[in-house]
Parts: structure tokens; sequence; C-alpha cells
């Protein structure tokens, strides 16, 4: 199953530059890398992201993360994915540029 996480350009760049990141600020904050599902990526994308340009999207086969990977309740009671490790650059299947479009954000034709 993929799951997603969406990174600021800086954040990105970081991410590239040392092969491993605990995440963004908010993920430092909790204690875990939060994710998203397909399903849920869109939500996350317009409640923490709006307005926001020169993100990127990325990809990341569960399968690859292993026990520390958790599936946690959260808004609406939904389980999202949150991963209590730092995630790697290993463990990205793609990494692309998530664009803001006059309708929001412009999502890969491949996540509903």
């Amino acid at each position: 199953m993929l799951i997603y996480k969406i990174f600021r350009a800086d954040e990105q760049a970081e991410f590239e530059r040392k092969g491993a990141t605990k995440g963004a600020p908010i993920d430092l904050q909790d204690g875990y890398v939060h994710i998203s599902t397909a399903d849920q990526v869109r939500e996350t994308a317009t409640k923490h992201f709006a307005g926001e340009d020169d993100l990127f999207l990325l990809a990341i086969e569960t399968d690859k993360l292993g026990d520390e990977l958790k599936w946690e309740e959260s808004r609406g009671g939904a389980l999202f994915p949150h991963l209590y490790r730092e995630l790697r650059t290993t463990d990205i299947l793609w990494s692309k540029p998530l664009p803001l479009g006059p309708d929001g954000h412009e999502f890969p034709a491949d996540i509903p």
C-alpha cells in the first residue's frame, strides 16, 4: 500500500541532502512523522498547506517501514499512518512536485 508525505521545498532539499529526516516542525513537535493515505492526502494538503506552492509529494510503500509505522486515530476518528523513526530517502518510492493550481494543489492522476 502506498502512503504519502508532503514536504515544502526547503524540507525536501534538506531531506535529500541528509538522506533522512525526523520530519517537518509539526512532526518534531508530535514525536512522529505524519503521513497520509491516498484518501487522506488531499484533505491534508488543503488543511495544512492551503495556498502554499513549492511542495513535494512523496510516495512511500508501507511494507518498507516495518513495526515503526503505527496506524492511529486522528481527525474525524480516521486512522492515519504515523512513523516513529526517521524517514529515510531509501523509504521513498517516488517524489514529485505538488504544484498549486487555480483550484488548489494538483495531484498526480493516479491518486484518487
